[in-house]
């Protein structure tokens, strides 16, 4: 797995099921993550919104305790963004400031935050990584698994899903269906690699319909729409 060292698992303590309430996310400095605000929101039994609630794993390959080389932080704050709209998805973004910076290595790497003006054009083979299932309605994986999906012109998307799809949004899959970003995998990356061989972070998971269904891309969050306020928040380290 090529890029297993700029994803990181968040996970709620304290939730019932076998793997808690699974986030994914991505390592953009030593001491920022950026997921998916609709991770973050409150159900009847827990305060998803409280950073106290979380954990995150970097550097993890395999779903287990014993990872070698894996590094852990408890979340200090979460920044959701101020327009998140939960019915609509639109600005569904959240940055997260770990407690403790976190060291780079073989295992935990960051990935590049592209510059508003960056374009990511259509028909780029990207990668969503996560621990996701492996199909829709299966069991989750235990090892972290990549596709390569590509960039789809936003117009054909909303076609797709009558008008649905946002200016701050982004598709990417493979029309026939086959290769999606499945449950599970909300918040993670879906990267490019572009000039210089240097990984930025396209996109999101937010959200589709079903799992790789025919006609039915992942939609992702265009992180391109959010730079300047992600810079704003974490005061220019990332």
């Amino acid at each position: 797995c090529a890029l297993c060292q700029t994803f990181s698992i968040l996970q709620a303590r304290g939730t019932m099921d076998r793997y808690g309430h699974v986030c994914g996310a991505t390592l953009v400095s030593n001491r920022w993550l950026i997921s998916a605000a609709h991770c973050f929101q409150d159900s009847d039994a827990i305060k998803y919104s409280d950073a106290r609630a979380w954990r995150a794993y970097m550097g993890m390959r395999v779903m287990t305790t014993g990872n070698q080389g894996a590094a852990t932080r408890p979340i200090r704050r979460i920044l959701l963004h101020p327009q998140y709209d939960q019915f609509t998805s639109d600005y569904d973004i959240a940055l997260l400031e770990l407690s403790a910076p976190v060291f780079f290595s073989d295992l935990v790497q960051p990935v590049c935050v592209p510059s508003s003006s960056h374009t990511f054009t259509t028909g780029t083979s990207c990668y969503v990584t996560g621990w996701g299932v492996l199909m829709e309605d299966g069991e989750l994986a235990s090892r972290l698994q990549e596709a390569s999906v590509k960039i789809i012109n936003r117009s054909t998307c909303n076609k797709l899903y009558d008008d649905a799809v946002t200016p701050r949004m982004l598709c990417a899959g493979n029309l026939q269906g086959g290769v999606d970003a499945c449950q599970g995998d909300s918040g993670g990356p879906l990267v490019c690699l572009e000039r210089g061989r240097r990984w930025f972070l396209a996109g999101i998971v937010s959200w589709g319909e079903g799992c790789a269904r025919q006609n039915r891309p992942g939609v992702y969050t265009q992180v391109v729409k959010f730079t300047d306020w992600i810079r704003q928040q974490t005061k220019g380290q990332v």
